[in-house]
């Protein structure tokens, strides 16, 4: 498998967006990236949260 990442190879890539995002933006990246990778798995899976957050519309009589 040519993909074997190790302990040091995570804290490199660490290290440098660590070194390119900043302190204060890098919380917030991997915030965004977090839920996006959430929203594609669900995605995937046909799961819809949108149908448990809708609210029926109150009825005037």
């Amino acid at each position: 498998m040519p993909f074997n990442i190790g302990p040091m190879e995570l804290i490199i890539v660490l290290a440098i967006a660590l070194i390119v995002l900043g302190p204060k933006k890098l919380p917030e990246v991997g915030r965004s990236l977090g839920k996006g990778m959430r929203e594609f798995k669900d995605s995937i899976s046909g799961e819809d949260k949108r149908d448990d957050e809708y609210i029926a519309p109150r009825s005037e009589a």
